[in-house]
């Protein structure tokens, strides 16, 4: 437990970000959750549409530092190649 008033700071500051990342990484799990079921299911417009809305949740969430940008980068480029994988099929 922390004994000085700037360590208990930092733990509450902890606590907060924490639960921030949290709920970001699962807003961005979900978002890329349905990429993969509209893959899986052979909808291509369907695949095409949860990409365009899980695109800017990836970057977004880079940007706050809760991702590193470049893991946030092939993550994207990787749901893009499959996306545009079936659809070239």
């Amino acid at each position: 437990m922390a004994n000085h008033k700037s360590a208990e700071k930092r733990n509450r500051q902890a606590q907060v970000r924490r639960l921030r990342n949290k709920s970001n990484r699962t807003r961005m799990k979900t978002a890329i959750k349905k990429v993969d079921e509209a893959v899986v299911a052979g909808s291509a417009d369907e695949a095409q549409e949860a990409l365009k809305q899980a695109i800017p949740v990836i970057a977004r969430i880079a940007s706050k530092g809760t991702l590193h940008k470049k893991k946030a980068s092939r993550k994207i480029s990787r749901l893009t190649k499959r996306v545009n994988g079936m659809t070239a099929v």
